[in-house]
């Protein structure tokens, strides 16, 4: 079967900024991505059993020893309805130290216990001669199209998707973490996108990854035509209703980015989150991780002092910096969207894949009216 083009493929480019070669999260240079996609059983739902349509989507900044090699990092919540885990020491001290991994509501414990054995292996030192490791997690709720109760991902599944992780094209869609999830009332998932700022702005790469399970059908905004208001997915109420769900949002560069400065580029990932309808409702919960790859920071320094290089100008990097973030976030949803099939989950629930060609259409007819 033919891969669903992405949406640039299919004729729906965000944005001014140019992508990087993959268009991808792993155009920022050591990035790897890496899925556990679980799909098995059909029928009525049989809680703890199945059928099962979920997975883990891990992101790791480098392909070293995290724990001994962090990264600096920031969190931000734009609405806090959701069961994230390890935020609060990102908070406090500003660094990655373990791969990130989205999965599921109620796989987050088991989730972040894997990566924590994982971390353990690589450094066995953790907890007994030197300080415990932070498991950063993120979660959206695959409960419509999966056995969510029966928390089928599981520490082989996680570290599998670990092994499997590679730069490169990033596979999008219905894989790993968004297997089973849902995004304006169609299939969503894992979508990604890049871009490459401007060269007097410090020609850095971003590069943006999301889990997409969020948004009313209605309220679907294509580069800024009201699409959900003339396309809605099979089923869907032609009225607004209550928006539920989630949406995780993995921003990764190589500028040379303090904590608080990441956390200024995860502030702008809502605007690129809201070009696409959401509103933040109070059902949803909607995260933000952000990492920079320009440098490591020694589990054990050598020194109390180091050198290392930093952001002369703050207003000139930002100034492409933060428009790159919101056009790789609004690009990653659609990606998401696009790249998603159909699926068919427990009790014969159904997310339809959303029609690209008839978005395609819509996009390019209100543009022909709005030119007139």
């Amino acid at each position: 079967m033919k891969a669903r083009p992405r949406a640039r493929e299919a004729g729906l480019s965000v944005g001014e900024l140019p992508p990087g070669p993959h268009n991808a999260i792993t155009d920022v240079a050591g990035v790897r991505v890496g899925h556990t996609t679980l799909v098995a059983g059909d029928g009525p739902l049989r809680p703890g059993q199945g059928p099962v349509r979920t997975g883990v989507t891990v992101i790791l900044p480098h392909g070293g020893n995290l724990f001994r090699q962090k990264v600096p990092g920031a969190v931000y919540t734009i609405n806090g309805f959701g069961k994230v885990c390890g935020f609060e020491e990102v908070r406090e001290l500003g660094v990655i130290e373990a791969p990130v991994a989205l999965t599921n509501t109620l796989n987050v414990g088991l989730v972040a216990d894997a990566l924590v054995q994982y971390a353990i292996r690589q450094s066995p030192e953790i907890g007994i001669h030197t300080s415990n490791v932070n498991a950063v997690v993120g979660e959206c709720s695959d409960a419509y199209l999966n056995d969510i109760q029966g928390r089928h991902v599981h520490a082989t599944h996680v570290w599998d998707a670990i092994e499997a992780a590679s730069s490169g094209p990033v596979v999008e869609g219905a894989v790993g973490a968004g297997t089973g999830t849902t995004c304006f009332g169609w299939k969503g998932g894992i979508g990604t996108a890049s871009r490459v700022v401007p060269a007097d702005a410090g020609g850095f790469t971003v590069g943006a990854l999301v889990q997409s399970n969020f948004g009313r059908p209605r309220d679907l905004t294509i580069l800024g035509v009201p699409v959900g208001r003339h396309l809605l997915p099979p089923g869907a109420a032609p009225q607004p209703t209550q928006e539920k769900g989630s949406i995780m949002i993995v921003l990764a560069t190589d500028a040379p980015l303090a904590d608080r400065q990441l956390r200024r580029l995860c502030v702008r990932a809502a605007a690129g989150l809201a070009r696409t309808g959401s509103h933040h409702m109070h059902g949803s919960g909607d995260f933000v991780i952000a990492f920079s790859t320009a440098y490591r920071i020694d589990h054990a320094p050598a020194s109390l002092t180091t050198s290392r290089t930093v952001l002369a100008d703050e207003r000139g990097a930002m100034a492409g910096l933060f428009p790159a973030v919101v056009e790789c976030v609004e690009e990653a949803i659609l990606n998401s969207l696009c790249r998603a099939e159909t699926v068919v989950g427990r009790d014969g629930n159904t997310r339809s894949a959303v029609p690209a060609d008839e978005v395609v259409a819509l996009v390019r007819r209100s543009r022909r009216e709005a030119a007139r």
